[in-house]
């Protein structure tokens, strides 16, 4: 799966516009890590618990948004927006979302596989930020 914030894939020709595809996650709160955060807050520093819940839910909002592309039988998501918002007093909804497409590589472009999506890695390719999304 070709993954591009760009709403075009260098390289590559899109030949079919699949549809509109989207991942969500809500994350709740946690009074644990909120009472550590706190303290990192008054130390300094970085809040790490909160970075590895925020990188997770991002990757399952994109996993989720790569699976209901290969649904519709794309084999790439153009013009990616990934939005973070507040949900009532305690929650984190994280959105994903972009355009399904069937793109077809020209014959010079090497297809590489990595970890994660099963594709090149994200912003390793040409200009702006396309290739494929990382995994973890």
């Amino acid at each position: 799966m070709l993954l591009a914030t760009t709403p075009i894939i260098e390289g590559g020709r899109i030949i079919r516009y699949n549809g509109v595809v989207t991942g969500e996650v809500i994350l709740g709160a946690n009074i644990f890590r909120d009472f550590f955060a706190s303290i990192r807050d008054i130390v300094g520093g970085r809040a790490a618990s909160y970075e590895t819940v925020l990188r997770d839910g991002r990757n399952t909002a994109i996993q989720e948004m790569v699976n209901e592309a290969q649904r519709l039988g794309a084999n790439g998501v153009v013009g990616i927006a990934l939005n973070y918002e507040t949900v009532g007093k305690s929650m984190l909804m994280i959105a994903v979302s972009g355009t399904a497409v069937t793109v077809e590589m020209a014959m010079s472009q090497p297809q590489h596989a990595s970890p994660g999506y099963g594709q090149q890695g994200f912003g390793q390719q040409g200009s702006g930020h396309q290739g494929s999304w990382p995994g973890r």
